[in-house]
């Protein structure tokens, strides 16, 4: 994987170089970040020349308060949580439950954002921080053509660390501020630990057989996880 330095945009990468069983996924392919509306000039001119599809996973309230403006590639929002954001927090809803949610409730969404990258377009997925929403369709999308577990893991784990500091530190004080009494919040808007995304996708195998069996599951077709992995994967020489 690489980061990507584009301004005004945080957490963005490309998940090309992660091994895969006799190969690796293929760069420029799938990009992953946090929110787009704080791209300047120079950001959305990188933006446009590495993107042709954005695939935007927030609500409603998140695109209306953030909205993002890069002409260009095309946008499909697949809003995935059902309910607002603001509810999991006063819900004191833990990152494990969180996916799990993500899982049984919005299945369907999971695959409309997973078939756009089986188009093979250079695409961009994203949501406000790109670490909950945008960490469990990446992990779901690179597992289901066999991508190493430990690499898509490590994946999910790097978004801590590229989250502005200072960003977290205000939102960690504003929810004690708000939610004394909650065990997870912070974690929820500033985490991202392997362990969290490890025991995912053992309940994904154990549940459902594999990630591509989870996928089936909420209707994907072979044909399409054939295009997938032909999107994702190049063969090693």
């Amino acid at each position: 994987m690489t980061i990507l330095v584009v301004d005004g945009v945080s957490n963005v990468r490309d998940v090309g170089g992660i091994p895969v069983e006799g190969g690796r996924v293929r760069a420029g392919v799938l990009l992953r970040s946090g929110q787009l509306s704080g791209a300047t000039t120079t950001g959305a001119s990188a933006l446009r020349a590495s993107v042709d599809h954005i695939v935007d996973l927030r609500d409603g309230e998140e695109v209306a308060a953030e909205p993002t403006e890069i002409e260009g590639p095309d946008t499909t929002h697949l809003p995935l949580f059902l309910g607002s954001v603001r509810s999991f927090f006063e819900a004191d809803t833990s990152l494990d439950d969180l996916y799990l949610h993500l899982l049984e409730q919005s299945g369907e969404r999971l695959v409309e954002a997973i078939r756009i990258i089986a188009r093979g377009q250079r695409t961009l997925v994203h949501c406000t921080v790109g670490k909950d929403r945008t960490g469990v369709t990446v992990a779901l999308a690179l597992s289901a053509v066999g991508a190493d577990r430990e690499a898509v893991i490590a994946d999910y784990a790097l978004t801590e660390s590229q989250l502005p500091a200072q960003r977290s530190r205000r939102i960690a004080e504003y929810l004690r501020t708000q939610h004394p009494e909650a065990v997870h919040a912070v974690a929820l808007a500033t985490q991202s630990p392997a362990p969290v995304m490890r025991r995912l996708l053992e309940q994904v195998d154990e549940r459902w057989g594999s990630a591509a069996g989870y996928l089936r599951a909420q209707g994907m077709t072979e044909h399409e996880l054939t295009a997938l992995a032909a999107a994702l994967v190049e063969v090693a020489p």
